[in-house]
């Protein structure tokens, strides 16, 4: 199962957010022709399950879901078998949403998947409860595909869903599934830490505490029964234990949390529910990694305790509710609603209702709402205190301080600065649009460049650029009359000039002038831009002067005006780039393949259709090459599937130091490369093919100090017009002969026709 690093994943959740719902996950549901057979079956002397190689067709019942058949008396062992559909995939894997407890899949007498360990009697401990993606072999269709599994719970066999798709819609499909419990989750985690500080900071209310403890539990639940926690860290069992442990905890907080509301009524009962499911937690936990029991044999006596618990809450909170307050009252209601989904989720779970995805986030999310709705209500009542006082000393104030000639000269000085500020976003609109229409970064700068004097004036100045290494280079500057005394490079390892801010402004304007000179000051502003990859990255530096802008009777308002304006100009044109920035990268993952480095199938099939036209366009030669690495399943399976990355690395390496900068090398697809080589005949593209073939022999392939041993590649060859009466004709004249090539022994090249 490939992992997704954590920057990766929250763009895909971005890309998603802004993806129409029928673009994800196009999947065939296996619903139909399921059969069944307790017990397990005996093994040839080869290791292959005898009930795969014989029909025996009165042993098999049907069933119309592959979960809980009937008459289990006590079974531990069950197969199920199904003939999967035909359908038109690309990548097909067979996905189910959980297993209990553990499983093995087998077609034609191979063993295509297995999770969980079976020892000889076909037992095995519990592995936790992820979700499963089996890749279909080549030809499945109209197979009989076995399933043995083994299952001490109280349920035994799949669960949930059953479906055929496509690989990249899988991961779609999962992701999507996590959405909306990820952003819950994000959500109630940025609650429970203000709920922390504050009582952090309110010591006497420990109510903070219960509230941080109770949402901090059911972030970390809803996150690790998300299908997408396997995709960050594939491990099941170390998610089970942590949804475990978060789930166990949500009594232990609410009780605390009514023990605090209830002190003046003693409530014993509170008292003692949270110090048995507090030892219910630890000894489950504990029994479970000492291996004393299976985790899963915790789930259903908790359950059963919970629902005896909520029931006890219930009776006490009703004779009690009348004295709670407002906001206690509103509370309990979300918390009773968030229970409420919880126990249809055990009754799911427990096969008590029919499957489905009980939305169990949007509780928390309803708990969430319910803590800030009744914190804004506060905020907002002191903000209106704390309003009226301010309101009454500034009447006081401004009764003591009030100068007609003062308020003249401001007002003045209000309408001068309007008038220039109005002008400066006239002058940064224009150039906000223009940045806009810019395809990237570097014409962005090169119209900064060009406007920044016209932004900038009445004050004179520099605009640097980051440059290589540490340097900023200046490559605009404006308003003087004679060299301008500001520095041609600045060193970033010497130290750049400090962002200005407006309280140093004021301070220099107070000591007698607005510099060290005692007639003007520096100004400096960064230009950051961010991006998704390299961050917060300051790639300019604008540094101005303002000598004698603003007479002495305005100059502090004046002054910070002008500060105010500038410095809002820059942050609008610096989140103007970092929109360019992530435009920029955007394109550059749409095209380009993760792994390799190399461009993706979308950028071939995009340039090989423009490079046909080109060639029967112009009457010119045109050349391609599908490559194949040999037995790289094999590979795969025997070092892993990090070395297999490591290996395709390293191949995608030696086809871009082998072919020309003309060539157009791509990953089309698993260990298959293509080359379009415009302009080339079939015997170049042939030399050329050979003398790829005897690099990749000759370099081998190290992962983690180890020598793995060297890969061969078969390829095959067509050209135009050699191959074939159309250009685009030759990507099937190639696939033929990659065809023959491995056919013929592999390690070879095939040129078609």
């Amino acid at each position: 199962m490939p992992l997704f690093s954590l920057p990766r994943l929250i763009i895909v959740l971005l890309l998603i957010l802004t993806m129409p719902s029928q673009a994800v996950a196009a999947s065939q549901a296996v619903t139909e022709g399921w059969e069944y057979r307790w017990g397990d079956s005996p093994f040839t002397p080869e290791g292959v399950p005898e009930w795969v190689l014989n029909d025996e067709p009165g042993q098999w019942q049907r069933i119309g879901f592959p979960s809980n058949p009937p008459g289990r008396k006590g079974a531990e062992n069950v197969w199920f078998r199904v003939t999967l559909p035909e359908g038109e995939w690309q990548e097909p894997v067979l996905y189910i949403f959980s297993v209990d407890l553990i499983v093995q899949v087998w077609v034609d007498g191979e063993q295509i998947y297995q999770y969980g360990n079976f020892d000889s009697q076909g037992r095995g401990r519990f592995e936790g409860w992820p979700w499963h993606e089996i890749v279909l072999p080549q030809g499945y269709e109209g197979k009989p595909v076995y399933f043995r599994i083994f299952s001490n719970y109280t349920d035994i066999g799949l669960w949930g869903e059953v479906s055929i798709m496509d690989h990249p819609d899988l991961v779609l499909y999962i992701l999507k599934n996590s959405l909306e419990a990820l952003v819950i989750a994000g959500f109630a985690t940025l609650i429970a830490l203000l709920a922390m500080i504050f009582s952090l900071l309110q010591t006497e209310k420990r109510t903070f505490a219960s509230i941080s403890l109770f949402t901090l539990s059911s972030a970390l639940m809803l996150v690790s029964e998300s299908q997408a926690s396997l995709l960050i860290a594939y491990k099941p069992l170390m998610w089970d234990y942590l949804a475990a442990g978060s789930y166990y905890m949500l009594p232990v907080a609410m009780a605390l949390l009514l023990e605090q509301w209830l002190t003046n009524h003693r409530p014993w009962v509170i008292n003692l529910i949270w110090k048995i499911h507090l030892v219910y937690l630890v000894g489950a936990l504990l029994g479970a990694l000492a291996g004393v029991f299976d985790l899963s044999s915790t789930f259903p006596p908790f359950d059963a305790l919970f629902l005896v618990s909520l029931v006890v809450i219930f009776a006490v909170v009703v004779r009690r509710i009348r004295w709670m307050l407002r906001e206690q009252q509103v509370l309990l209601l979300a918390f009773g609603i968030f229970c409420a989904l919880l126990i249809v989720d055990m009754a799911v779970a427990h096969g008590v209702l029919p499957w489905g995805r009980v939305p169990v986030s949007y509780g928390m999310l309803l708990f969430s709402l319910a803590v800030v709705l009744i914190s804004l209500w506060h905020y907002a009542g002191t903000q209106e205190a704390l309003t009226r006082l301010n309101v009454s000393l500034e009447e006081k104030v401004a009764e003591r301080t009030a100068k007609a000639e003062a308020l003249a000269h401001r007002e003045q000085a209000r309408v001068r600065m309007l008038t220039f500020e109005n002008e400066k976003n006239r002058i940064l609109g224009d150039v906000i649009a223009q940045l806009q229409d810019c395809p990237g970064l570097k014409q962005a700068f090169a119209l900064l460049i060009r406007t920044f004097p016209d932004l900038c004036s009445p004050l004179q100045g520099a605009f640097y650029q980051r440059g290589s290494g540490e340097r900023y280079d200046r490559v605009a500057v404006w308003g003087y009359g004679r060299p301008a005394p500001l520095p041609v490079v600045l060193d970033a390892r010497k130290g750049l000039p400090r962002p200005s801010i407006l309280p140093e402004l004021k301070q220099s304007q107070e000591s007698g002038g607005l510099g060290e000179d005692g007639n003007s000051t520096t100004l400096c502003f960064w230009i950051n831009v961010e991006s998704a990859s390299a961050g917060i990255v300051t790639e300019g530096i604008l540094l101005l002067e303002g000598e004698g802008v603003f007479g002495k009777a305005e100059s502090e308002y004046g002054s910070a005006r002008l500060f105010s304006a500038l410095d809002q100009s820059i942050q609008r044109i610096g989140i103007t780039l970092s929109s360019i920035a992530l435009r920029e990268e955007l394109q550059k993952f749409s095209y380009e393949d993760a792994l390799t480095g190399l461009k993706n199938r979308r950028y071939f099939d995009q340039l090989f259709e423009h490079e046909s036209a080109v060639a029967q366009r112009n009457d010119l030669s045109l050349s391609l090459l599908v490559v194949d690495i040999d037995h790289f399943k094999r590979f795969n399976d025997t070092h892993g599937h990090e070395a297999g990355d490591r290996a395709l690395q390293r191949v995608a390496s030696i086809l871009q130091r082998q072919f020309r900068e003309s060539d157009i090398v791509c990953r089309y697809g698993g260990e298959e490369f293509v080359v379009i080589m415009p302009g080339a005949t079939s015997d170049a593209a042939r030399d050329k093919a050979n003398q790829l073939c005897e690099a990749v022999r000759e370099e081998p392939i190290t992962y983690q100090d180890r020598n793995l041993g060297v890969l061969t590649v078969s390829v095959g060859v067509a050209n135009w017009p050699d191959s074939s009466d159309r250009p685009e004709q030759i990507l099937n004249r190639a696939d033929q002969a990659l065809y023959r090539a491995k056919k013929a022994g592999r390690n070879r090249v095939e040129v078609f026709g």
